[in-house]
């Protein structure tokens, strides 16, 4: 046999320094991973069910606040209350408030949606809205996770199946897994030099979603706008497959709603709506009192709520109850402050002076619970989690009971 070459001290010598390095790179690997800037403290106790309201108390009070800048609209995951700010999100026991469970990166939040009894929230890199994770409601569990191409100043819009992400050059669904189903516009990194797009030079100023469908208000050269429906999850992710597209002939539209069946738009500079079949003809026209909603979105997102078999829209003036088959009004509550919300049994709309109870048949109003939000005058955005009605008053979530 072959004796073995004699180990001198030179080699001793390079196998530490090889081991330092290794130990090196691996520890710097970890002081500057995602990990190591990732806090995750979940429930110690899964967050139980709250009971539904057995009624309209006859007063409301405030039980609790919150700061939450990051969430446009009240997020109810599972039994949780989900508040976020700067780079925490908190799943909140709604009764008390208490933060049950806690999720926190080194980079700042650009937005907080639910879905699938889960918080989805998004963080900001240098170039977009990228970082995606999914947080249990109950436990605050982390879920599914991916990177997108989401941009700045994004929102998350759900339609019951599927996660929509807005943007002006493009934007995306995600499936409950996150996993991305469909991808309209130019991303930022484009695979294919058109993109499988057949306007690739149009921008989007509106979209809303609905029953599998994504509808968009497309700025195009040399057009006054354009509604166009896409299924948001088609056979290939990175090939749109439109349900129809039209021109609309103003610069100040929105989509209102979107079904399987119809499309609504408003133009803010007639006054009206204008409802689409899925083959592009108009079916109907209404007028309406338009105001000039606020919106922290990067597209425009019209205020509605869906509940009792309806859509509720906030036109920036009134709120309307829409018939889900038709989009065409059942009735109007006039001077309101947001879309209107279903708890026990009756409707309730943010006014002027608190929250107006309103019959889910016809629209007509029962009474006005007083609500005193201190001087605040913008608009307001309701959910409920049993008894605990939830009002986003801009940066602020406020808890009723």
């Amino acid at each position: 046999m072959v004796r073995p070459e004699r180990r001198t001290r030179t080699d001793l010598a390079a196998v530490a320094l090889i081991l330092v390095a290794v130990v090196v790179s691996a520890a710097a690997l970890w002081w500057y991973s995602d990990a190591r800037a990732t806090v995750s403290q979940t429930a110690a106790r899964p967050l139980p069910d709250v009971p539904e309201a057995t009624g309209v108390p006859a007063a409301l009070t405030e039980i609790w606040r919150a700061p939450s800048p990051a969430t446009p609209v009240p997020v109810v995951a599972g039994p949780a209350v989900v508040t976020g700010q700067g780079q925490e999100v908190l799943g909140r026991d709604p009764l008390t408030g208490r933060a049950a469970w806690r999720y926190a990166r080194d980079i700042p939040l650009c937005t907080i949606g639910s879905e699938w009894d889960r918080a989805i929230a998004v963080y900001r890199k240098s170039h977009n809205c990228s970082e995606v994770t999914s947080l249990r409601g109950t436990t605050g569990v982390r879920g599914p996770q991916r990177n997108s191409d989401a941009e700045f100043g994004t929102r998350l819009l759900t339609d019951g199946t599927y996660v929509t992400a807005t943007g002006r050059r493009s934007f995306e669904s995600w499936r409950s897994d996150l996993v991305r189903t469909q991808q309209f516009g130019m991303p930022p990194a484009v695979k294919n030099p058109d993109n499988n797009m057949t306007r690739p030079g149009c921008t989007y100023s509106s979209i809303a979603v609905g029953e599998e469908r994504v509808g968009i208000v497309e700025d195009c050269p040399r057009e006054l706008g354009r509604i166009t429906v896409i299924k948001a999850h088609p056979q290939d992710d990175e090939k749109p497959e439109e349900v129809f597209s039209v021109g609309l002939g103003s610069t100040s539209a929105a989509v209102v709603a979107v079904t399987d069946e119809r499309v609504a738009v408003v133009l803010r500079d007639r006054g009206e709506v204008v409802v689409y079949d899925t083959s592009g003809r108009t079916v109907a026209r209404y007028p309406v009192r338009t105001g000039t909603p606020e919106s922290q979105a990067n597209v425009r997102v019209e205020a509605t709520t869906t509940g009792d078999h309806r859509i509720f829209w906030h036109t920036g003036t009134d709120t309307l109850a829409l018939d889900p088959a038709t989009l065409t009004p059942l009735w109007t509550a006039p001077d309101t402050l947001g879309p209107a919300i279903r708890f026990a049994g009756r409707l309730l709309v943010p006014v002027a002076d608190g929250l107006a109870v309103l019959d889910p048949a016809t629209g007509n109003r029962d009474r006005v619970i007083p609500v005193d939000r201190a001087g605040y005058p913008g608009p307001v955005e309701l959910n409920a989690v049993g008894p605990v009605v939830l009002e986003q008053r801009g940066d602020t979530l406020v808890a009723l009971r």
